[in-house]
């Protein structure tokens, strides 16, 4: 049985507090945000989280390409 990953956990593997690209620095943001949603792979709820709580993410453009990249990364 395969269980699958969250994109938090994705998210995880592009961390690097010493880069100023824009996927890590979202991953490193993510990293201290204590209520982002961990557990789950749903692009609607992660979305909306974002919306509503992201202020440290400039762009959701920067999200759209971190989800493009998770959806390769787990194929």
């Amino acid at each position: 049985m395969t269980i699958a990953q969250s994109f938090y956990q994705y998210l995880m593997t592009e961390r690097n507090p010493k880069s100023y690209e824009p996927l890590a620095e979202f991953a490193n943001n993510a990293f201290y945000d204590h209520s982002f949603p961990k557990n789950t792979a749903d692009f609607d709820e992660i979305s909306q989280y974002l919306e509503e709580n992201g202020s440290y993410l400039p762009s959701m453009t920067i999200f759209d390409d971190a989800w493009s990249h998770f959806l390769d990364y787990k194929d």
